[in-house]
């Protein structure tokens, strides 16, 4: 058996990072890990014709770590941690990742490629090329879970009992 003891699941809350939940709590479940739920937060900045107004940065932080406050992980309840970090999201991810010293890390991934890639940049191919430690990227659902998986307004996909 693998040897995992600490799961560290980066969320931005999109429907990528839902599918990867699951996959997290189950994984943490069966290897009885401890899983670190990670969302980092950018400030918000709004742009107008003449120039660039900050957003409220309370409002929105304060709405992030309510969303990130939300998601559940049944299974493994007593050995999950929400951490909220502010800052350049692959950056943050990667110094949490080590300063927790994870065993994994389980990601969704947007997918992009080519152009779309190249101007965007990807979080996700940042973490895999110079994380500390194996990650699993998630782009779609497993084949079964899709129903579960499935984002609902105001419910977070659980994972799937065997």
């Amino acid at each position: 058996m693998l040897p995992i003891h600490t799961i560290l699941h980066p969320t931005d809350f999109s429907e990528r990072s839902g599918y990867a939940l699951p996959l997290a709590c189950a994984l943490a479940r069966d290897y009885r890990a401890r899983l670190v739920m990670l969302h980092v937060a950018m400030s918000p900045t709004i742009a107008y014709g003449e120039g660039v107004v900050p957003a409220e940065p309370e409002a929105f932080l304060r709405e992030a770590r309510e969303q990130l406050n939300r998601l559940e992980c049944p299974d493994v309840n007593d050995r999950l941690e929400r951490r909220f970090e502010e800052g350049e999201p692959a950056a943050e991810i990667l110094r949490v990742a080590k300063e927790i010293a994870a065993s994994l890390i389980v990601m969704g991934t947007h997918g992009r490629t080519g152009l779309s890639r190249l101007l965007m940049g990807s979080v996700a191919e940042r973490v895999v090329r110079t994380a500390p430690c194996p990650v699993l990227t998630v782009k779609a659902p497993f084949p079964g879970m899709a129903a579960e998986c499935a984002p609902v307004e105001g419910r977070v996909a659980e994972p799937a009992v065997p």
